[in-house]
């Protein structure tokens, strides 16, 4: 089959590579029939590359048809269409049964200290073979998949796989009151889902991004917006009383612009062979923290900060004295998938569509276009915000 492989920083490349096959009782193989590059994969061509091995799969917002099942699996069948949380879990275990599925105990990749496995995401996540291939071997087959009908196209359905349910939680974890005003950093995918529950949920919503295109995008959806800049939380407090918002969703993470001394230790620490750099981000490495420090300053005093963005670093400076003084809260992880969708599934399949999934994706291209997308991608070229890559 054809994948989308990594070779090296800003290196990837289609390749041909064995079709999967069933390993367990609990696996299923699924034809590939959508799969979307997330903004955490960016991380992967950039930043997290010391954890990469050349020809690891990519991807992981995958949905498609069920081709085989394993003899455990009872819950589908060959033909069934289904969209892929991006997270791997039992759906058993104690983490599973308190919703919290990105800790599942069955999948955590204890080796390195972390959550549960993840599809195509490094060493770090268990170095899973992901979903911008043709097939994809779907462990654990027998809870995770979210069965779907045939009958509405693969944009209604594919961000469940992560950035929609990962958008529901940002929000949930937000714990906006009443009446009260969100502030959402960042208006990249997960960004412009997290402004427009935050709408549909009946908040007022503000979205901070430096591109216009993104800015334009969430305005169609009714949302306030402002151009990022170094006075950002002046002028949010001016819009809401002189307080600030009651919550703020920081949906950038560790690869924030305005951010000089993060990056150059990003780039530095890249620059090592693999083994030192794993070493150097496991106990020295710094994220790129403008867009948190930006959040920090910004909400008010009581409010809470939700992290949706990705951030890695072990040694980031955090302005400790602030964040007690102000008696903010703080709450963030990857999104357990699973718990949200009984939520989220009836809002994705409702006429009017009231989350606008449709009004996303900038960008569908073969998988065979996979890294030049990447590149646009990254760039911000062509007014790229979201790219479906099609089999």
């Amino acid at each position: 089959m054809k994948a989308l492989t990594w070779q090296g920083k800003r290196n990837l490349s289609i390749e041909e590579v064995p079709d999967p096959v069933i390993q367990e009782p609990t696996d299923a193989i699924i034809k590939v029939t959508s799969t979307a590059i997330c903004g955490s994969d960016l991380h992967l061509y950039e930043v997290l590359g010391p954890y990469m091995h050349k020809g690891d799969i990519l991807g992981h917002e995958p949905m498609g048809i069920v081709m085989e099942v394993g003899s455990a699996v009872k819950n589908l069948a060959p033909g069934d269409r289904v969209v892929i949380p991006f997270n791997i879990a039992c759906g058993s275990c104690y983490m599973c049964s308190l919703g919290l599925q990105s800790q599942c105990e069955t999948t955590q990749v204890r080796a390195k200290g972390s959550g549960a496995a993840l599809f195509g995401y490094s060493e770090l996540y268990g170095s899973v073979p992901g979903g911008q291939a043709e097939y994809l071997r779907v462990p654990h087959a027998d809870y995770g998949p979210i069965k779907v009908g045939h009958d509405l196209d693969d944009q209604q359905y594919l961000y469940l796989s992560d950035i929609l349910p990962t958008a529901w939680q940002a929000v949930a974890y937000a714990a906006v009151p009443d009446g009260g005003t969100l502030a959402v950093f960042g208006l990249g995918p997960v960004g412009q889902f997290c402004a427009r529950i935050g709408r549909h949920l009946g908040h007022r919503v503000i979205g901070i991004d430096p591109v216009p295109e993104r800015r334009a995008m969430a305005q169609r959806h009714g949302i306030e917006t402002l151009d990022s800049h170094e006075h950002i939380g002046d002028e949010l407090r001016e819009l809401t009383d002189g307080r600030g918002p009651d919550a703020v969703v920081d949906a950038v993470g560790m690869e924030a612009h305005g951010s000089p001394v993060g990056g150059f230790a990003q780039f530095a620490a890249g620059l090592l062979p693999d083994a030192l750099a794993q070493k150097a981000i496991e106990t020295a490495g710094v994220d790129r923290l403008a867009a948190l420090h930006a959040s920090i300053d910004a909400v008010r005093r009581g409010g809470t900060i939700s992290l949706s963005g990705v951030y890695g670093g072990m040694a980031d400076p955090m302005p400790m004295l602030t964040l007690f003084d102000k008696q903010i809260q703080l709450r963030m992880g990857q999104c357990n998938v699973k718990h949200w969708i009984p939520e989220l599934l009836p809002l994705v399949e409702q006429s009017g569509d009231p989350l606008g999934v449709h009004d996303l994706m900038t960008h569908e291209v073969p998988l065979e276009q996979g890294p030049e997308a990447y590149e646009m991608f990254q760039k911000k070229e062509d007014g790229c915000i979201k790219v479906v890559l099609k089999p």
